[in-house]
Parts: C-alpha cells; sequence; structure tokens
C-alpha cells in the first residue's frame, strides 16, 4: 500500500497537465495493482476543491472506490510529536500533513506526494516517499 497525497491525486483527476504525465502513470499502476491508498482527510481536501455539484459528485464517486485507511486515537497524538519534532528543528508544516506522516509510520508505508515539505519531514521523521519509477 501507498498513501497518495492530495495533489497527486489532483493531477491524475486533471490529467491536462503533461508535465505530470509520469506521475498519472505511475498512480494508474498503483490503482490497477490496488496499491493506492487514502485517509479521510485527503479526501476531504481533494473534494473541497469542487463547487460544483455534478464535478463533486463525479469525483466523489471516483475516490468511492478506494476505502480510507483507518486513523487511530495514537496517530493523532504521533502527528503532534511529528509537529513538535519539526517545529525545533525549524520545520513548520500542516496538520494534515503531520497526520499523513503518522498514518504512514505506523503501517510502515509509502507516502506518494510531489510536496516538497514532506523531503524536509523525512530528515526529521522515521518517513518513507515514494519514488516514481517511469
Amino acid at each position: 500500500m501507498i498513501l497518495i497525497d492530495t495533489p497527486i491525486w489532483s493531477m491524475a483527476f486533471r490529467r491536462s497537465n503533461p508535465l505530470s504525465s509520469s506521475i498519472v502513470d505511475e498512480i494508474t499502476e498503483l490503482i490497477k495493482d490496488c496499491r493506492a491508498g487514502i485517509i479521510g482527510p485527503i479526501r476531504q481536501e481533494i473534494l473541497s476543491g469542487y463547487s460544483d455539484k455534478n464535478k463533486f459528485c463525479i469525483l466523489k464517486e471516483k475516490l468511492d472506490a478506494f476505502p480510507n485507511i483507518p486513523i487511530e486515537a495514537k496517530d493523532y497524538i504521533k502527528a503532534a510529536e511529528f509537529n513538535n519534532a519539526c517545529r525545533v528543528a525549524g520545520i513548520q508544516g500542516s496538520h494534515i500533513d503531520f497526520l499523513i506522516c503518522s498514518v504512514a509510520s505506523r503501517l510502515n508505508i509509502q507516502i506518494f506526494t510531489d510536496d516538497k515539505d514532506f523531503e524536509h519531514y523525512a530528515k526529521h521523521l522515521p518517513i518513507k516517499l515514494y519514488k516514481v519509477k517511469h
């Protein structure tokens, strides 16, 4: 399982940016292999970008194919610890980012993102980032 971050899902659904074609190819492969994972807060972020009701419903239906990776109470505590550890190192991040890191760390799975903040987090947290193979 690979935890897919919001910007990667967004690229996959847009498909109009030729610069992201290798990323789209990669997520397509992960989906075909049933290895693409999502957590509720990422689903919420993706769907929050669609005010058009029809587009929202179409996207929601597509995302319904992917069950949420469960978030446990201890993930929120670990996310706060990760936030504090990064702040001490001078690195700021969002609560969702640290929750993603926490869940991925607990499950020992990689995070697929193009958000450069995660490269900074990875220097201080026990997370692994997924690298595009194509």
